[in-house]
């Protein structure tokens, strides 16, 4: 199972393995207050991406078509989620406020694809 989780929110006991997967450090979130297993900022969007979509709502469907095809691209960069995924829950830790139009959401989605696949 994946799940999803804003780092500014408490953790629950169940979440499994937790990875970060922005490109920035989150503001005012001391490193040593995160429990992480992995912080793979490779595996966020590009900084032109990121910087085009700005959580701009209307921009969600083609955001996720050009972050699906950065990560066709990039398969090392979410391959150990993809693994950590097929050996229990894993939890993917995002920074932005918009819970529903993020890469946390799209990354989900996409990995969640290639289980079934």
């Amino acid at each position: 199972m994946i799940e999803i989780r804003r780092v500014y929110d408490h953790p629950k006991s169940d979440e499994g393995a937790c990875y970060l997967v922005d490109r920035l450090w989150p503001r005012g979130v001391r490193k040593e207050s995160l429990r992480l297993d992995g912080w793979l900022r490779d595996v966020a969007p590009s900084a032109e991406l990121r910087r085009w979509f700005g959580h701009d709502p209307e921009k969600w469907e083609e955001f996720r078509r050009r972050y699906v095809a950065e990560l066709d691209g990039n398969v090392d960069a979410w391959r150990p989620l993809l693994d950590a995924a097929r050996r229990g829950t894993i939890t993917l830790l995002y920074a932005a406020k918009d819970t529903e139009h993020n890469d946390a959401v799209a990354l989900r989605d996409y990995l969640q694809a290639m289980l079934t696949s």
